[in-house]
């Protein structure tokens, strides 16, 4: 008989739980405790629970606990990259950004990824399987755990599609915001997708108040097609329309992520389009230099073209950035690490 992820139940169900085994209900908030907050990966750690009700535990549950197999360190920004392994044997990629507004840690939600990007490592070998809630935040856990620092941020932009794993990814949501648990701000949590439309407009009526950022790449369906195969089941116009209400339901300005590729997609006329397709919406875009894959041809653009693209677009009245590259000396597109690694 399989047994029982405890990590991945919230405080409700734990409590279910402890009554079907005939304790009181705080026992399952003691047990939530111990998880969320303390972080502990074993029964034994729980000294507040009698012995026999730890047993009975382990007899019928578990504590996903991920296990480091190899952590990179940027030796430029302090950046950490962490591969972790999973109870099955397959591995998730995680990292560590420390800004002057505090630690970010970005996660993966799935084991690979079945959307197919061209510039993305993720995608190379498919899709294995969805994360349970309890892998999603364990990957915080453990990297808190490591560091001894707390995390005020988390995106859920590492591998694979965060809406091809919905259910899961909205408990996730809920559990590291949640009062019994870290605590993190729901502002402070941001989901990446490709555009799944159905779950971005579910998402906004989930009464939840995370950033959407959607992976845009293109100002046009065929090119954006040729970037991201996933775009073919979206018409573009019909994504920007769950964007917009997304925005209308959770007053959450939407990010627009745009990796800039040489010769691609950087020149002023994708600036001409991308700003008539995006202008006079209430929006941020994210600029993203490619970051190179040794199995895929493309490159980043002369730092003196994204500098002009995204002068062209500022002066149109678009909010822009270009994202801060962090940890370029080590693996530092989503997937390269997993990739690497299974392959040596």
């Amino acid at each position: 008989m399989s047994k029982t992820d405890l990590k991945s139940l919230n405080q409700e169900e734990l409590q279910e739980l402890v009554c079907a085994l005939g304790e009181k209900p705080y026992r399952g908030r003691q047990i939530y405790t111990w998880l969320h907050q303390r972080l502990v990966t074993s029964f034994d750690e729980m000294t507040d629970l009698s012995r026999k009700l730890r047993e009975r535990l382990a007899d019928i549950g578990m504590i996903t606990a991920l296990e480091p197999v190899t952590v990179q360190v940027s030796k430029e920004d302090g950046t950490r990259k962490y591969l972790f392994a999973l109870a099955d044997g397959n591995m998730v990629e995680s990292v560590l950004m420390r800004y002057h507004h505090g630690n970010s840690v970005c996660i993966s939600s799935q084991v690979g990824c079945r959307m197919g990007c061209r510039f993305c490592a993720s995608t190379l070998d498919g899709l294995v399987r969805n994360l349970t809630p309890a892998e999603m935040l364990d990957q915080v856990y453990r990297i808190s755990a490591d560091t001894g620092e707390r995390i005020s941020h988390v995106v859920v932009m590492g591998t694979g599609e965060p809406m091809d794993n919905y259910q899961n990814l909205v408990k996730f949501l809920r559990m590291i915001s949640g009062e019994q648990g870290l605590h993190i701000s729901q502002r402070n949590l941001t989901v990446s997708t490709c555009g799944i439309v159905p779950g971005i407009r579910q998402l906004a009526q989930e009464g939840l108040s995370v950033t959407l950022a959607l992976s845009l790449h293109a100002a046009e369906q065929k090119q954006r097609e040729g970037l991201m195969p996933a775009a073919r089941a979206y018409a573009l116009t019909e994504v920007l329309k769950a964007c917009a209400f997304y925005f209308s339901c959770t007053g959450r300005r939407v990010t627009y992520e745009y990796a800039l590729v040489a010769g691609v997609n950087d020149s002023e006329e994708d600036a001409a389009a991308l700003y008539a397709l995006l202008g006079g919406q209430n929006c941020h875009l994210n600029l993203i230099p490619v970051n190179p894959v040794s199995e895929r041809d493309y490159v980043q653009p002369k730092e003196a073209v994204i500098r002009n693209f995204k002068n062209k677009l500022e002066k149109c009245g678009i909010n822009v950035t270009i994202r801060r590259e962090m940890g370029r000396d080590i693996d530092g597109a989503c997937g390269q690490l997993r990739k690497r690694y299974a392959e040596r």
